[in-house]
């Protein structure tokens, strides 16, 4: 028996030399790619169907009265799983982002871009939601090719308009949508209930975000993955030959030959079909590696899998795999490099993780008022001045009350500030603290002061008090 090659062979035809989305010419070439079906589609849409039930359902999950998700960038207002992160604590949103973008590296080494082809918004409403509108309207790939081919008569305006239609209607609740977790669901209600003098800007907003969601799917649709988007050209530092990726298994597959009647077989398994290249939503071959435009979508999986059932052969000659279990048979899920990611990841999770729970609703700055003594009263006592501002870290509001823990003494406030803080808000002030002399040891001496709600204590603080010096 004929030894098969141990490297692909490339024909002049089919390998990758240029960027297939544009033609010779340098204008567009545009995808019409091929009803996918089969056991991995089935999988992906019935994941993509869950997803997109949580995506619609979040804005009106909410935990005490607030959302579970929340993203307002104008007012920097988050809530991450009923966290509410505000201006104070950026640096927490930020080590949270640094946590997520280790996690995605950790999880593209192993997996490749599984993500893309599974849960990104960007594919998931492009193919199991528009595509899926466009093939109900215009047809399969034969039928779209020739619809936009054809002249422009009562039946093409019909579909189209349709089509464009319905793409319009879709592009507004995903805008709608997006705006509801910027906002909240209150927010966006008052946008439809209320006068729409009252709410410009917002609904605004909202037109603008459903031009930019119907541009995005009716004309850029693939771009957004190919050149928009930076995560494809990641794939050069972040995979490896253990990174799990969909591929065509070349060691069975080549040489590539159509199956002839009565003549003995002695090609691999790749009958040249391009079933694989019909149904690729960004119009690559596959057979020539793995590529920056691929998306892990699968469906090149199931169209070769369809045709190997029917010539006879075993499937899976595409399939999800690694490079190291093609050429080498073995492969290495974890290696030193994805161990070095968890452990960088693991300390990432462990210091974010003692930072909330050590996290506090309040974070209080009491400073010496600048310029000031200390005042020696007639009673025995010793004052300082100190000027106070109190940062609210929650998203309700809260009526604190500020007490000296240690030693004795007591709390004079200049004025009558207002300690009442707005959800996120904040409150400033002066404050005479008085303690007697007796309670003083030092010079510098330390107390402690605790912020309360009712009898919840939020915070305790230290700062320093100037006394004379002792006898």
């Amino acid at each position: 028996m004929e030894t098969l090659p141990t490297t692909p062979f490339k024909y002049e035809e089919s390998f990758r030399d240029h960027f297939n989305a544009v033609r010779e010419d340098g204008k567009r070439n545009w995808f019409y790619p091929q009803r996918p079906q089969g056991t991995w589609h089935t999988r992906r849409a019935w994941f993509s169907a869950a997803l997109l039930t949580v995506l619609f359902a979040l804005p009106f999950l909410k935990i005490n009265g607030q959302p579970l998700f929340l993203f307002n960038v104008i007012e920097r207002k988050f809530i991450i799983f009923g966290l509410f992160i505000g201006p104070q604590d950026y640096w927490l949103f930020g080590l949270t982002m640094l946590s997520f973008m280790v996690f995605i590296v950790l999880f593209t080494t192993i997996f490749g871009r599984l993500w893309c082809g599974w849960a990104c918004p960007q594919t998931v409403f492009m193919e199991m939601v528009f595509r899926k509108i466009e093939y109900a309207i215009e047809g399969d790939r034969p039928q779209q090719i020739a619809l936009d081919k054809a002249p422009w008569t009562s039946s093409k305006v019909l579909k189209k308009a349709s089509k464009w239609a319905v793409f319009l209607f879709i592009s507004f609740l995903t805008a709608n949508l997006l705006i509801a977790y910027g906002i909240g669901v209150d927010e966006l209600k008052k946008i439809i209930t209320e006068p729409l003098s009252e709410h410009v800007t917002l609904f605004g907003s909202v037109v603008g975000f459903t031009l930019i969601f119907y541009f995005n799917f009716a004309w850029l649709r693939d771009q957004a993955c190919t050149v928009v988007c930076p995560y494809g050209r990641l794939q050069g530092v972040l995979l490896d030959r253990n990174s799990v990726v969909v591929a065509y298994d070349y060691q069975r597959g080549e040489p590539r030959e159509k199956i002839r009647k009565n003549q003995d077989r002695t090609a691999g398994d790749c009958i040249n079909c391009h079933q694989c290249v019909a149904v690729c939503p960004t119009g690559i071959d596959i057979r020539n590696g793995t590529q920056m435009e691929c998306v892990s979508c699968t469906a090149c999986i199931d169209a070769c899998d369809n045709i190997m059932h029917k010539v006879g052969f075993e499937p899976g000659l595409i399939r999800y795999t690694s490079e190291n279990a093609i050429v080498k048979g073995t492969s290495r899920l974890f290696t030193a490099r994805t161990y070095g990611y968890v452990a960088v990841l693991t300390l990432l999770w462990a210091v974010l993780g003692y930072l909330l729970v050590t996290r506090t609703d309040t974070e209080t700055n009491l400073l010496r008022a600048m310029g000031t003594q200390y005042i020696e009263n007639p009673d025995g006592t010793v004052s300082n001045l100190y000027t106070f501002k109190i940062f609210n870290k929650t998203n309700r509001t809260i009526q604190p009350t500020l007490r000296l823990e240690s030693p004795q003494g007591t709390l004079r406030f200049a004025g009558e500030p207002d300690l009442h803080l707005e959800a996120a808000g904040m409150s400033q002030g002066m404050v005479f603290i008085t303690i007697p002399k007796s309670e003083l040891r030092h010079r510098k001496n330390q107390i402690e002061l605790s912020m309360y709600e009712g009898s919840t204590r939020l915070e305790t603080f230290k700062t320093n008090f100037i006394a004379p010096e002792g006898e």
